[in-house]
């Protein structure tokens, strides 16, 4: 299978199975489009048409195009078949029971009232709780006792707001530290926090211990202040905004993201994302939003075409920003034209239920944090390890093939299939596939291998 796409400036060819990308003038992308299904002599003959008085339209250069289609076929370079079906289920047996990254629940509960919070502000659907350090201390001991030979292990802290619970945070990450060397584990922290309780401890404390810290903020001061509100009703970007730059000062300006949402209230996110530049920040992420569809903050059918426009804006102003020495990251557009996952995570996607679980204040084990609180995804608890194989059996045959919907996608080996909760909460099944959000991820692709492309192109230069 092969894409092709025009944008910025670029005639695009990606071939989907091999990863191979090939920048191409308007008679190869014409040949190649006609290429499989077309003989040679009416490809040349419709080319040549088409292209007459074009020193691209020759005889003599169409047939040299085409000579160079065969021969990138023949090296595995264009039209690859995909052979990869028969390994998903192989792949992911080999890590069966192996655990490799936790998402701690530390606090449910938050000190903010955001309006379009899919965990409830921090409540998932329960009671307000705290990890207490005993369930904490039992979750990185289940973690290690389950992690195989792997010796690189994750564990994010998460909410609710983990910092109403920091002590606790700072007790278990100084147990992790005593038991690495005697399991030969290392473990890499990361905390997500709304900055509102961020202080010189908060900061000291992250930037020694917390391979990344991810920080909350909307952008716009009017967009965030309209939905990431006290329980008062007043907005925090105020409140957080510079404590945010103070932090990332000292981290260097390096190892954190800035997560912003955009909803139905700001599908135009680039303005958010340059209020964001303009603040100093330069590792950015913008999320659609994940709610119910009848809620005021989802996004419409009416957005859509304005959230495609934005991100073609935002690889342009990304192009942009690198010529002049001003670059930055955005989290959906990092991608490597030479290298990237293996074809396991091609294939299999993040692992959640099987790699990755999410563990909540009391010990409860789930797939992810957007399954916690749904009962029927109950895994287990951290003393007794995984009690519902079924779950854990339907995650781990969870991949790319398992779902109809994505086997004549191009994107599917970027994606993976997509995150199983959005397809869960879309349609009833985690090997459903939320619509919407693909068409949010392809055109995220086409962005991102546009800039790649264009920067590839600037180091040749």
């Amino acid at each position: 299978m092969i894409h092709q796409y025009k944008l910025g400036g670029y005639n695009i060819v990606l071939d989907v199975c091999s990863g191979a990308v090939h920048v191409v003038d308007d008679a190869a992308y014409d040949m190649i489009a006609l290429f499989e299904n077309t003989p040679k002599e009416d490809v040349l003959r419709i080319l040549a048409e088409k292209y007459a008085g074009d020193p691209q339209g020759t005889p003599q250069e169409l047939a040299e195009c085409y000579g160079q289609i065969e021969s990138l076929r023949d090296s595995g370079a264009l039209f690859t078949p995909d052979t990869f079906e028969p390994m998903a289920a192989a792949l992911k047996q080999k890590t069966s029971g192996v655990v490799k990254a936790l998402c701690l629940h530390v606090a449910h509960t938050c000190n903010l009232n955001c309006a379009y919070c899919f965990a409830s502000q921090g409540k998932y659907h329960g009671d307000r709780a705290v990890m207490s350090f005993e369930v904490g201390k039992q979750a990185l001991d289940f973690l290690v006792a389950h992690s195989g030979t792997r010796r690189n292990l994750e564990v994010d802290f998460f909410g609710g707001e983990p910092l109403m619970n920091f002590d606790v945070v700072k007790r278990l990450v100084a147990y992790a530290r005593g038991i690495e060397q005697e399991n030969g584990k290392n473990f890499r922290f990361t905390l997500t926090t709304n900055g509102m309780l961020i202080d010189d401890d908060v900061i000291d404390f992250a930037n020694r211990e917390m391979s990344n810290v991810v920080l909350s903020l909307d952008g716009r001061k009017e967009i965030h202040d309209r939905f990431r509100v006290d329980y008062a009703g007043n907005g925090s970007w105020d409140r957080i905004v510079p404590k945010f730059q103070k932090l990332v000062r000292a981290r260097g300006g390096k190892d954190y993201y800035m997560r912003g949402t955009f909803t139905h209230a700001n599908p135009d996110f680039l303005k958010d994302i340059e209020t964001m530049l303009d603040l100093g920040f330069t590792e950015l992420s913008m999320e659609p939003v994940v709610c119910a569809a009848d809620d005021p903050s989802a996004l419409t059918a009416e957005d859509l075409p304005v959230v495609l426009r934005q991100y073609e804006e935002l690889a342009d102003l990304m192009i942009r920003r690198c010529r002049v020495g001003k670059p930055f990251t955005f989290y959906h557009y990092m991608i490597d034209l030479t290298a990237g996952p293996c074809i396991y995570k091609r294939i299999s996607g993040c692992g959640s239920g099987t790699e990755y679980m999410a563990v909540t204040p009391w010990g409860d084990l789930y797939p992810c944090h957007q399954f916690v609180g749904e009962e029927a995804f109950r895994l287990g608890d951290v003393w007794q390890g995984v009690t519902n194989p079924a779950v854990q059996d339907e995650f781990a045959a969870c991949n790319v093939y398992a779902r109809p919907d994505c086997r004549d996608c191009w994107a599917r080996l970027y994606c993976s299939g997509g995150c199983a909760a959005n397809a869960y909460h879309a349609t009833g099944s985690v090997r459903g596939v939320y619509k919407y959000g693909c068409e949010l991820f392809r055109k995220r692709m086409e962005c991102a291998i546009m800039a790649a492309v264009d920067a590839q192109m600037g180091d040749e230069a």
